[in-house]
């Protein structure tokens, strides 16, 4: 036992080291202090809690919501928002009312409730980030759009055609409220660099995905079918970014084809053959620890440009005789640059960044798809798709 004991704490100091240069100090930080306030077990018997901290609870800056109190949105939309805004916190819900108090005291929110209507009908809150499980983002954003709320719904934003349905016309009857999806990988800056060599082409692409993915216990809620399986708990960033490659315009109709080994989980290959006749695949492996989080190589080619991306920290891209490479000190997923663009769209009213439901459908019913051939080891043939712009 001390010996076990001895080696989980030495995995743990190398890891905090190794996240520190992968991530930067401030990251590794936050995530450290996220795992306390997982295990934080004190939590609130009356319909809300007021946090007796807060001396400006009222404050018309304080307009956010958060919808789900775990890791991600404790180490991610708290510390972004955060760090540009103080006060931004409102309201915090979460089945388990310990992580509600928690998440909303170390961010200095006015109050953590413990039904969410309680936030619904909070005019003073006018952006929910939803960030609970996966089959409920699509019923809490509904229900958030028709409160008269602005959302930004973590990924996958629906774990079933009927509930994309749903979310799509509560987008069309409610056209004053703004969607933001958590897909934060096409806001990084080493892929919007990889997209502007890419436009300098024209013609079909040939992108390739390899991807190791964390390893999860076969019993993780991930895995229970209510809750859409890896493919859109996990996979559906890499679809969602290779449709940004290709451009909603040239997707569709496709033919996705996927390879796996019987009764797999969490290891295939995925194929998609688009309509512009850009062909995609994406491995995706889970096999065991990866110790510095999720791997991701990406190779494309459009042209006469070929790119490589590696962990979103080194891209490189050649065309002829010239080579560029272009690194940044830690890796930059995107992350604080969707979450912030949520924030500031809905403080300044500026529409032009929120999601359209073409946008919504499209690489929706491409990450469905995608889970539809995985799970049912067949191909899946997707339609032309029409929706408004």
């Amino acid at each position: 036992m001390e010996s076990h004991l001895s080696q989980s704490i030495a995995f743990k100091i190398r890891k905090v080291g190794r996240y520190a240069t992968v991530f930067g100090p401030s990251r590794t930080l936050v995530k450290i202090r996220g795992q306390y306030h997982l295990g934080r077990k004190q939590g609130f018997d009356t319909p809300v809690w007021n946090n007796p901290a807060c001396t400006s609870p009222d404050d018309p800056g304080r307009f956010v919501g958060l919808i789900g109190c775990g890791n991600f949105p404790y180490c991610n939309v708290g510390f972004y928002v955060n760090k540009t805004a103080p006060n931004f916190l409102r309201a915090t819900y979460d089945l388990m009312p310990a992580r509600s108090r928690s998440l909303c005291a170390d961010y200095g929110g006015a109050y953590a409730a413990a039904d969410v209507k309680a936030m619904m009908d909070d005019p003073k809150v006018k952006l929910l980030y939803i960030s609970s499980n996966h089959a409920s983002h699509a019923e809490y954003a509904i229900q958030g759009l028709d409160a008269g709320k602005h959302v930004h719904i973590e990924k996958p934003h629906a774990v079933t055609l009927d509930q994309l349905r749903r979310l799509s016309e509560a987008q069309k009857r409610n056209p004053n409220g703004m969607i933001f999806l958590g897909f934060n990988r096409p806001r990084s800056t080493l892929f919007r660099r990889l997209m502007a060599a890419i436009d300098t082409q024209s013609g079909p692409l040939m992108v390739n995905w390899f991807i190791v993915g964390h390893y999860i216990p076969e019993d993780h809620w991930y895995y229970d079918p209510a809750e859409g399986s890896r493919v859109l708990g996990n996979l559906c960033h890499w679809t969602d970014l290779t449709l940004h490659m290709v451009g909603f315009e040239n997707a569709f109709p496709c033919e996705i084809t996927a390879v796996a080994p019987p009764n797999a989980k969490a290891d295939y290959l995925v194929s998609i053959l688009f309509a512009d006749k850009s062909l995609a695949g994406i491995t995706f492996s889970a096999k065991g620890d990866t110790f510095e989080g999720v791997r991701e190589i990406l190779n494309v080619q459009r042209g006469d440009v070929i790119l490589s991306m590696s962990d979103f920290h080194v891209l490189r891209i050649v065309q002829g005789h010239v080579k560029q490479k272009f690194q940044r000190l830690f890796r930059d997923h995107g992350h604080g640059a969707n979450i912030l663009n949520s924030y500031e769209s809905v403080r300044s009213g500026d529409r032009s960044k929120s999601v359209s439901i073409a946008q919504s459908e499209a690489t929706a019913r491409l990450f469905l798809g995608v889970a539809e051939a995985v799970e049912q080891r067949k191909q899946v043939l997707l339609p032309a798709i029409g929706g408004e712009a």
